[in-house]
Order: structure tokens, then sequence, then C-alpha cells
């Protein structure tokens, strides 16, 4: 890391952004653009907030989980039902060069807030959605959650073992490649602005961001006809690439060409399998994984996890073990030296880590400068600072429940 990193300006510094997203898709788009320094302002629905807000776990009453994904924001409320919350975000809008949402497709316009609206008001502005299908097509008006974008996109059903069911992977990954495609079109668009000086819609789907994932399922199907199956950790076009049973766990070898496949196996001493019929080639390992993983774990099991790792690292060859959780926040690499859970002091909840972020400008690192908002904590902040409402305004639109 540069250290003179922390003095320099922001890569997003200047650029604001109305956050009306919700849970975990836009709210974790969102958290990205504000670690690099936009005005992230999160509008909610006055009196209940986020759907997040109710996900545990809490401490002191706060729910730690939306302040994970919400950290680098300011947050006010305003109800859009209301012809005045309806006025104010108009006003909110002149002065913003991007707005997240990830209401079903069709609820901005029926507010009359869509983009086609919005864009009379302010021509630059960037309108990014992230839905379940996207904005047009059959199934633009479905419902979706994450679980039904891993079903719908593929995800589940090429993942968990052999012959079991369908296996949603072990955290949000629709949601989370979602909310990094919308943020993706968002940094497009304001590049596409400097030539144009023109905002424009971004449209993006979650089932749509699983299915451009499985990258080559679908080319091994377009051009076999098979469907691919669940295949536990194994890849279906590298082999040996999966996981190996140790003394104590299990080890991950990845040999991804003929050079390190050749040297693994002088390594652990089986040359055998270099001239044997069965593993000539990749599709030969491949067809007989499962084979030549029973040979494998000859050696691996008679072995520790780290003595494992040790060995085969040393000889150049890609090896690790599988970490759990707690495993992920003890490691010095991960933790440390990549700042990937960086303490944070909330006003509620007091301590907390939150999680890092993966995307490292050298020259323009990532900054957690900002908790999460309590709701509506900057209402005033908001109304008086950015828009010029007075104190006898604001009392007003608190008190007819406008924020």
């Amino acid at each position: 890391m540069n250290k003179s990193a922390k003095e320099q300006p922001q890569a997003l510094e200047g650029i604001r952004v109305l956050d009306l997203t919700r849970v975990v898709a836009g709210p974790y788009g969102g958290s990205i653009l504000g670690d690099f320094g936009a005005d992230i302002i999160k509008i909610e629905v006055p009196g209940k907030g986020d759907d997040a807000r109710g996900y545990g776990p809490y401490r002191n009453g706060e729910s730690m989980y939306f302040a994970n994904l919400n950290r680098n924001k300011r947050g006010i409320t305003l109800n859009l039902k209301s012809e005045k919350g309806k006025d104010i975000f108009r006003k909110l809008v002149e002065k913003a060069d991007v707005l997240l949402e990830n209401y079903r497709p069709g609820v901005m316009d029926k507010l009359g807030l869509g983009y086609d609206e919005l864009k009379k008001i302010n021509p630059g502005l960037i309108y990014a959605a992230c839905s379940g299908f996207g904005s047009y097509g059959e199934y633009s008006q479905r419902p979706g959650y994450d679980i039904i974008s891993q079903g719908m996109g593929g995800l589940m059903s090429v993942t968990g073992a052999p012959g079991g069911a369908p296996t949603r992977s072990g955290n949000a990954m629709g949601d989370i490649l979602g909310g990094m495609n919308m943020i993706m079109g968002v940094l497009l668009a304001l590049h596409a602005r400097e030539k144009t000086g023109l905002g424009q819609r971004v449209d993006v789907s979650l089932v749509d961001s699983v299915v451009a994932s499985l990258e080559n399922a679908y080319i091994r199907y377009f051009d076999s006809k098979e469907i691919p199956k669940r295949n536990g950790n194994a890849y279906a076009s590298i082999a040996p690439y999966d996981t190996y049973q140790a003394k104590d766990g299990y080890v991950i070898i990845a040999c991804g060409n003929q050079k390190l496949y050749e040297k693994f196996c002088h390594l652990i001493d089986r040359d055998d399998m270099i001239t044997d019929e069965r593993f000539l080639t990749v599709p030969l390992r491949v067809k007989n994984n499962l084979i030549q993983k029973a040979e494998i774990e000859k050696w691996t099991k008679a072995r520790n996890v780290d003595e494992i790792v040790s060995i085969i690292l040393g000889a150049g060859i890609p090896a690790g073990p599988i970490y759990d959780v707690k495993q992920i926040t003890q490691d010095r690499h991960i933790a440390d030296d990549r700042e990937m859970f960086i303490e944070t002091q909330h006003p509620v909840i007091g301590p907390m880590k939150v999680n890092g972020n993966p995307i490292k400008l050298m020259d323009m690192m990532p900054r957690i400068t900002r908790t999460a908002p309590t709701l509506g904590q900057d209402n005033k902040y908001v109304l008086k600072e950015i828009l010029e409402y007075t104190d006898s305004d604001i009392e007003a639109f608190a008190a007819s429940g406008v924020i």
C-alpha cells in the first residue's frame, strides 16, 4: 500500500449519490462508492427504514447487518408518497450525480419519479436500477431475491455434491454480483458523461449477473449439449483442481497447466501419473478425476494440512487450506496486510468491525470515514445545509410525516 494514499483526494470526491436501495445488492454497491469518497445520501422510509434494519445480529438495538452494508453514508428519511416529500426529493435530484434504486420496475414511475421525469430536472443524472429480472422482458414484474437469482441463473444447478440437491452458495452471491455490476454500470456512465454531458439509465438484473458469472458452463453446453452437473469442489475444465483429504481436514491443490501437473507428480513421487493413459491430458484427467483423486489422497491423507500446503507451495505449485470465518479473521495477510476487516466506532453499536473494500487504488485507497447512519440521522444537515430549508420548515416536515 502507498502510505501517502491517505493524503490523496478520493477518486469519487465531488460525486453526490442518492441511495434509495434496500437490503443487500444496492446498499453493498453504494458502500463501494462511498469508500472512495462519493457523498452518499441514503433515503429511507420514515419510521421504518431499510428492511435490513430488521436483520440481526443486533447490538444496543441497532442492526450490525445494516451497519456493515451502509457505512460511508449520510441517512435521511423521506416519504416519497407525499407531495412535499416528492418536492424535496426533486430538489435533491437537481444536486445529484447518481441515483441508485432497487424497487420492482415501474414503482418509481408510478410515484412520478422515474428516470424519464427526473432527467428533465437533471439531464446529467445517472439513474441506476437493480432488480431481480431487469426493467424489461417477460419476467420484469416478478419479485426477485438472491436465492431466486441463484436458482434461475444456474448457480444452484452446478453447486453441491455429485448426485446431491441443488445448493445455494453460502453467501448472497446473486445480490453481491448484482451490486457490483450496478456500480460498474455507474462508473461507465460517469465516464460516458464526461464525453456527452448527459446521464443515462443503468439497468442491472440479479439473474443476468448470476448467468454471466457462470463463465464456461454455458460454453460447454453450447458445444456438447451436455447439461453441467454438480461436481462438488472439482472444476469441470481442469484437474487436478480440487479439495483433497488430509490427516486433519481438507486441502486445495490446483494444477492449472501441464507443467504444474508434472511438477506435482514429481513432488509426490508419482511420475507414473504423468505417463498413465488415463491422465495424459487435461480432458482425460477431468474425465478420470475421481480415480486420480483417490491416488492423490494416498499421499495427502498421510500428512497434515499445514505440512501439505508448505511442501506444495515450496515447489511453486498453487495450494491452500480451507479457512472457516474465524481463521480468515486471524490471517495476517487478509485481515491486516490487505485490510479486509476495518474497526469502526458506531455511535450506538459501539466498536465493531466491518468488511473492508476489495478494490485497492494504490494512490487513492478506500477509507471508512462515516459509520452507517441511524434512521434519519442526517435529516437536518441535508435539508438545511444542502437544500437550504429553515429549522421551522424541518420541524413542519417532521410533524406532518414527510421525514
